[in-house]
């Protein structure tokens, strides 16, 4: 079995992009190959509000960005080359992703974790589902291995939010400052918008030293 880490932050389209990409690649090039997948959380907006942050405005405020999708071309662009429609001027809100990390890290002991992370993502991407809702999260969440009841009462808790506040804080600690970040068998790392071809390079590296 081979392990990979992924550091990734829910809103983040290059995260988006990686999680398709690995999967992929996992299906397409190591059919045979059993993975185990651990999630661990990043919090590139932890301040922003419950009612999201309107991402014309971040991209303005914080990088001077006055045409969004000139920001939205080159990521759009890769995951159309992996075969993902994505179009990033329909979710035009950056909300707090503290509740859904913790649903993400409460899904480990179910075996759903991966699974839940990427619909998840995808509820926010293509859906363009508000993923601070935790209504949103319950429904979700009620597909892999969790009650309604049970998911709200975790999105919830400011213990399971601490818990992944902390998580966080390991996360930068680990080195995962630019995502989405890869660690393959606790050794080869690679981050940011690599190709089908490298990801599949450092997977085979990976399987090579654990044989």
């Amino acid at each position: 079995m081979l392990r990979i880490d992924l550091y990734t932050e829910i809103t983040c389209p290059w995260c988006l992009v990686g999680q398709y990409r690995l999967d992929k690649v996992l299906e397409e090039r190591f059919t045979n190959l059993v993975v185990d997948i651990h999630h661990h959380p990043v919090l590139l907006m932890p301040n922003a509000p419950d009612a999201g942050l309107y991402i014309p405005d971040l991209l303005r405020g914080r990088y001077g960005v006055t045409d969004p999708k000139a920001a939205f071309a080159r990521p759009e662009a890769e995951a159309r080359a992996s075969g993902l429609n994505l179009d990033l001027s329909r979710q035009l809100y950056a909300y707090p992703t503290q509740a859904a990390h913790a649903l993400i890290e409460a899904a480990r002991e179910r075996g759903t974790q991966h699974e839940l992370a990427v619909a998840i993502t995808k509820a926010y991407f293509i859906s363009i589902r508000n993923i601070a809702s935790a209504d949103v999260l319950a429904e979700v969440g009620t597909g892999y291995g969790f009650g309604r009841d049970e998911a709200l009462a975790i999105v919830r808790d400011p213990v399971w939010r601490a818990r992944v506040e902390h998580e966080a804080e390991n996360s930068a600690a680990a080195g995962a400052r630019s995502v989405p970040h890869f660690v393959f068998a606790g050794g080869g790392a690679i981050n940011g918008a690599r190709s089908e071809d490298e990801i599949a390079l450092f997977i085979r590296q990976a399987i090579s030293t654990t044989e």
